[in-house]
């Protein structure tokens, strides 16, 4: 098993076991960006915050995780 391989692995587990604080977590970046860009970007900040919480619920092949 390569590095990136065991990487996935973990942080496969920190969502399954901590998807609700990984969510919040998001969340809290987004809304830090939005106002860091004065609102101008905040389509584009919630887009990308949208698809990393998908791609990480993923991780471990079921959207189950992450609401």
């Amino acid at each position: 098993m390569g590095m990136f391989d065991n990487m996935k692995d973990k942080a496969g587990d920190v969502v399954d076991d901590h998807g609700d604080k990984v969510s919040e977590g998001l969340d809290k970046a987004g809304e830090f960006a939005n106002e860091k860009t004065g609102g101008e970007h905040g389509d584009k900040i919630t887009q990308g915050t949208d698809m990393a919480k998908d791609r990480l619920d993923s991780l471990d092949g079921q959207d189950d995780d992450i609401n």
